[in-house]
C-alpha cells in the first residue's frame, strides 16, 4: 500500500457514521411539513408545530435545515418524488391503453383527496397561490417541477397518438399544458368545497375535448 493510499484510508477509519436515527427525524420532519402545507400552505407551517406533529426534539429543525427556506425546498424535492413515483405508476402500465392511463391518474389523485376528505391539496398549487412570499429559488423548482410533470403527459398524450386513440394533428404539448392548468383549479375548488364534483367535472369535459 502506497503513502497517499495508507493516509486515505486512515482518513476512512476516523470519518464518523451517519446515525440511521438522524434520517429517520429527518424524513418523520418532511412527512409533518408536507401535511401541514397540503392542508394550510407553505405560510403558515410553523417550525414549532412540525416539531410538534413529528414528535421530534425541540431545537433539532436546524440541524437538519439552514432555515424555513431550505426546509420548504427539500419540502418541494420530496412531493416531487412522491408524485413521479404516482405518474409513473398510472403512465407505464402496459395493462392500460395510453388513455387510460391518463384517466387512470385521475382516479388515483382523486382517491389520495378522498382519502383526507379533501382537507389536504397538491403542495405545488398552494405554494404557487403563496408566490409573493416565496423566494426566486423555490419559484424555480415549482417550475420545473410543473415543467416535469407537463412532459410525462406529452408523453403519455404522444403514445396515444402512436395508438391512434388521439389525432395526430392535436399538439400533446398543449393538450399536457392544459391539463395542469386545469387540474390544479379543480383541486383547489375540490379542496374549497370538501368534495369530488370539481376534479369529476374537469376530467369529464378534458377528456371529452381530446376526442374532437
Amino acid at each position: 500500500m502506497g503513502d497517499e493510499e495508507q493516509k486515505l484510508t486512515e482518513r476512512g477509519r476516523g470519518r464518523p457514521r451517519t446515525d440511521p436515527r438522524d434520517a429517520e427525524t429527518r424524513l418523520r420532519l418532511i412527512r409533518a411539513g408536507l401535511e401541514i402545507a397540503t392542508e394550510r400552505g407553505y405560510v403558515a407551517t410553523g417550525v414549532g408545530e412540525v416539531l410538534r406533529r413529528a414528535a421530534a426534539p425541540k431545537g433539532c429543525f436546524y440541524h437538519y435545515f439552514k432555515d424555513k427556506e431550505d426546509f420548504g425546498l427539500q419540502l418541494i424535492d420530496a412531493y416531487e418524488e412522491f408524485f413521479a413515483k404516482m405518474l409513473d405508476r398510472c403512465f407505464e402500465n402496459r395493462a392500460l391503453s395510453p388513455m387510460n392511463r391518463l384517466k387512470a391518474f385521475v382516479d388515483a389523485a382523486k382517491a389520495g383527496m378522498e382519502k383526507h376528505q379533501f382537507r389536504r391539496g397538491c403542495l405545488v398549487g398552494n405554494l404557487g397561490q403563496e408566490i409573493a412570499s416565496l423566494s426566486d429559488a423555490m419559484r424555480e423548482k415549482l417550475i420545473g417541477v410543473m415543467e416535469d410533470w407537463q412532459g410525462r403527459t406529452a408523453g403519455c398524450l404522444a403514445l396515444a397518438q402512436d395508438m391512434g386513440e388521439l389525432s395526430v394533428s392535436r399538439n400533446v404539448d398543449e393538450l399536457a399544458a392544459f391539463f395542469w392548468i386545469g387540474w390544479e383549479g379543480a383541486v383547489l375548488r375540490a379542496k374549497l368545497e370538501l368534495r369530488a364534483d370539481p376534479l369529476d367535472s374537469f376530467a369529464k369535459v378534458y377528456f371529452h375535448l381530446l376526442k374532437k
